[in-house]
């Protein structure tokens, strides 16, 4: 899968609003007394633990944003498997600017390559299945597309980005309309043409109301694996078929075997551990 760069107009706002929080009223009191103005260095962003990037552009943005002669050069592009010790990118300019925007920069970088990591171990684990990984609304606010990007660079796939991109209509939904068939019915008559609409369902029996009323999807809420190859077998691929709840990369191959064609996982975006990477300085060559 290509992984397209963002547009810069994306996080701009955002790592410009970090680096206020972080410069505070003063600046950078820190390096600007022990830093001369005119002193540059060279620094590279060096992997701690095995992973996946994702953020780059976004440590760009940061760094040059405080120091506009900042050049960051990546030896490892977005959506690349990085080993211990390994060289992502090499950073030069201005050493007040790389100090001042080390941190901003660190914070995107490895809490998208946590993202972009913790997804890739779920796609390593449903390989050879036709189950797709994908992400949730359950992102960090203001973060949604950055989070969502990191995903894609780990090699999953996005569901809707907000309310607005198709129809999901969960329990509660069915419960304020009354029944199933209300809820569809109330959303066909108001959907647009290019508007999906999928259903949550948590039994069989429910699946095979749904089924009828002519959804485009149906999300199989924590589902047995039995169940979700009954599932499986009743939509006889009349609909996209969504596996979810508390999926893990230990459970994720035995649900991909059902059958499902997709596998959503909230914590992919909410609780992924960051991806441990420094920032080390070079040395002058004599």
């Amino acid at each position: 899968m290509t992984l397209n760069p963002l547009l810069q107009l994306t996080y701009e706002p955002l790592v410009r609003t970090a680096l206020l929080e972080d410069l505070g009223r003063a600046g950078d009191i820190t390096a600007d007394a022990i830093v001369p103005a005119d002193q540059r260095a060279t620094l590279v962003l060096r992997a701690r633990q095995p992973g996946v990037v994702a953020g780059l552009d976004i440590a760009r943005c940061a760094f040059q944003t405080v120091a506009p002669a900042i050049t960051l050069t990546a030896e490892r592009a977005d959506g690349s498997v990085v080993a211990p010790g390994q060289i992502i990118a090499t950073i030069e300019g201005p050493a007040r600017g790389l100090l001042t925007g080390e941190r901003t920069a660190l914070n995107f970088l490895c809490h998208l390559s946590g993202v972009a990591t913790a997804t890739a171990s779920l796609v390593t684990a449903v390989r050879g299945t036709k189950a797709h990984i994908v992400c949730t609304r359950k992102t960090t606010p203001g973060l949604r597309t950055l989070e969502k990007y990191a995903v894609r660079a780990g090699g999953g796939s996005n569901h809707r980005f907000g309310l607005d991109d198709a129809v999901l209509i969960k329990d509660n939904h069915i419960a304020l309309a009354g029944d199933i068939g209300t809820a569809v019915a109330r959303a066909k008559a108001r959907a647009g043409h290019l508007v999906k609409i999928e259903v949550e369902v948590d039994t069989l029996p429910q699946l095979e109301r749904a089924l009828a009323l002519g959804v485009d999807a149906v999300l199989l809420d924590n589902m047995s694996v039995d169940q979700l190859r009954a599932a499986v077998a009743m939509a006889a691929g009349k609909v996209t078929t969504e596996a979810s709840g508390g999926i893990t990369a230990a459970t994720a191959p035995a649900i991909a075997a059902t059958g499902v064609d997709l596998i959503s996982v909230g914590w992919l975006t909410h609780s992924a551990a960051a991806l441990d990477i420094g920032l080390d300085y070079l040395e002058p060559k004599p």
